[in-house]
């Protein structure tokens, strides 16, 4: 891949948690930055595909430094599901400072097959994002690239909130970005099963979804609303021990609540929707541990 840089040494940093290092035999003022892509989900789709041309961050001081991808990599977001995740950058040397944000270049155009996004019924739609190709898919968050060290971090598309189906007959769908970066040397999971019987329910058929809140004992609600969730896992049916299951990855460690709904598909991410959910229960999360939480 290509860099571009503006400026030829980045400031000093600004406090933030995500620390980025590595080291480079000519000087000691780089380190190294690995940045990879994973997703929660989105109902009824089959593929949700974004064409990427780069990756852009912007130092504390100074102008924007550009790294360009050789060629154009289209990554199904869908595929990158129950802890899979997928590298945008791999060691990539940078310059050691403060940065205030990252953004994902990409190539999302009204009406252009570039990124799209597919269904179960066959259709297949161009997936547009808003001032894609001056903005793309932006991170307000500060990070801190240090010295002589290594870490890398993931950033989390949840598309269940950012997938939109528009009115305007102008454009197909549109991708609004609603993203959450995460460190991954500090990172644990939820993972838990759902009883046959309430899978089985006709009710939950189509809509059953897992749902993550931020803090103990949060009464749940739905996407759109003040109390959103942060992010959501499909349940899967394990064929071979004939159970339910569903996988909350890449969280940094605290206190969560997770939610059982059987309406997912009638939340609407543009609207405060009343969707019901069966229960709610506690999770604490720690670093580098799964904590296993079953719906009985």
């Amino acid at each position: 891949m290509t860099l571009t840089k503006s400026t030829t040494f980045a400031a000093t940093l600004i406090a933030s948690s995500l620390i980025v290092a590595g080291c480079d035999s000519s000087t000691n003022d780089t380190g190294t930055l690995s940045l990879s892509i994973t997703d929660a989900p989105v109902d009824s789709a089959t593929e949700v595909v974004v064409e990427f041309t780069g990756v852009e961050l912007k130092p504390a001081d100074g102008q924007s430094i550009n790294i360009d991808f050789d060629s154009v990599r289209q990554i199904d977001l869908l595929a990158l599901q129950n802890g899979l995740s997928e590298p945008l950058l791999d060691n990539e040397v940078v310059s050691a400072g403060a940065y205030q944000w990252v953004r994902l270049k990409v190539n999302a155009d009204n009406q252009v097959m570039d990124s799209y996004i597919s269904f179960e019924n066959g259709e297949t739609h161009s997936l547009y994002v808003p001032s894609g190709s001056q903005s793309g898919l932006k991170l307000n968050s500060g990070f801190n690239v240090a010295v002589g060290q290594s870490a890398d971090f993931t950033i989390d598309f949840d598309l269940r909130k950012s997938v939109v189906d528009p009115t305007s007959a102008q454009v197909d769908y549109i991708l609004k970005p609603s993203l959450r970066i995460i460190d991954n040397t500090e990172i644990g999971s939820i993972e838990g099963t759902v009883a046959n019987a309430t899978m089985e329910q006709a009710s939950c058929v189509d809509g059953a979804v897992v749902y993550l809140f931020s803090g103990s004992d949060v009464t749940p609600d739905d996407l759109g609303s003040a109390n959103e969730p942060l992010s959501s896992a499909n349940i899967t049916y394990d064929e071979t021990n004939n159970i339910y299951r569903y996988t909350l990855a890449f969280l940094a460690p605290g206190d969560y609540s997770v939610a059982l709904t059987c309406e997912a598909q009638l939340d609407d991410p543009e609207v405060d929707d009343d969707i019901s959910f069966i229960s709610t229960l506690n999770a604490a999360v720690a670093s580098d541990e799964v904590t296993i939480v079953n719906f009985n």
